[in-house]
């Protein structure tokens, strides 16, 4: 007796797409999906007035997770157990380059660390007077 294999694939076809179609609408309408991004986008909005505060510098450009560009570098916003890291880069005029920094705030989104790579020797003086600050050459 032979078995009709056609059959039982397209019921298999049919079966797996209804399951990924059923997954697929429930992680697009999942409410704590919007909630975790809006608190994400929060915490890069203090991260950016945070740096301008800090740095001194007007009008910075910034490469952050809210405005990603692969050429320049990889961006990261990481919730931590006390917090959040924030990655990113800025420059502070287009004949710049780009300036690594890694920002970490607390829960309350209060400043608990900053590190920049940037060559500046203001910004190294304003790092020995401050403990939350780092500049790395």
């Amino acid at each position: 007796m032979a078995i009709n294999h056609r059959v039982g694939s397209i019921i298999f076809g049919l079966v797996v797409g209804m399951l990924i179609a059923v997954g697929a609408y429930q992680w697009i309408t999942a409410p704590d999906r919007g909630e975790q991004r809006a608190l994400e986008e929060s915490v890069v909005g203090v991260s950016r007035a945070v740096l301008e505060e800090r740095l001194g510098f007007e009008n910075l450009e910034f490469v952050d997770p809210l405005e990603p560009e692969r050429k320049v570098g990889k961006v990261y916003v990481y919730p931590l157990a006390a917090g959040w890291e924030v990655s990113g880069f800025y420059r502070r005029d287009v004949g710049d380059r780009w300036h690594a920094y890694l920002l970490t705030l607390s829960g309350d989104l209060e400043l608990t660390s900053i590190k920049v790579k940037d060559i500046d020797p203001r910004l190294a003086q304003m790092a020995a007077a401050d403990p939350l600050f780092d500049v790395v050459p």
